[in-house]
């Protein structure tokens, strides 16, 4: 496992079958669920509110996750920042995006890359969130194919490659 810090007598709890890899940063109340993974660069903080990563959930390379809960089957893209946010489970969070505090991610719903949430805001189920500041759609009325973009950004096979990965998570 990466890097993981105490924080107050708190440390990261990473389950036998997360992935994390050692050049990732855990500091004090962070849980890391099965079939996880977290991946180089990544910063997990659980000092002023715990963070939580769910199951076949994949933390990408350099995000920062500072009082974060994220749900099952949750991709969050490289370089995105979530700030005392939840995202509920099976959602997608694009390369970059910016989600700021007390921000509510449905279920299912997707972020788009480079997409700056403000805080306090509350995506609804099944949507999509663009733009700065974000815009948000139902995903039915837009053209995006969830499905199709679910399953090209699947946890199951980021789950297959993190376990390709041998020494980057050891």
């Amino acid at each position: 496992m990466g890097g993981s810090y105490d924080f107050e007598g708190t440390e990261p709890a990473v389950h036998d079958e997360a992935r994390v890899s050692r050049e990732a940063t855990l500091v004090g109340d962070v849980t890391v669920a099965a079939d996880a993974s977290v991946w180089p660069g990544a910063v997990l903080r659980g000092d002023v509110a715990p963070v939580r990563i769910g199951e076949q959930s994949h933390v990408g390379d350099n995000a920062v996750l500072h009082g974060a809960t994220v749900g099952d089957r949750v991709m969050v893209g490289h370089g995105a920042i979530l700030n005392d946010a939840a995202v509920g489970h099976g959602a997608l969070v694009g390369f970059n995006a910016t989600v700021n505090t007390d921000v509510t991610v449905g279920e299912d719903s997707i972020v788009a890359a480079g997409t700056v949430i403000p805080d306090e805001y509350e995506i609804p189920p099944e949507s999509f969130a663009r733009g700065v500041p974000a815009r948000v759609t139902p995903l039915s009325d837009t053209e995006v194919d969830a499905r199709e973009t679910f399953e090209e950004f699947s946890s199951g096979a980021y789950t297959d490659l993190a376990g390709r990965h041998g020494e980057l998570f050891e």
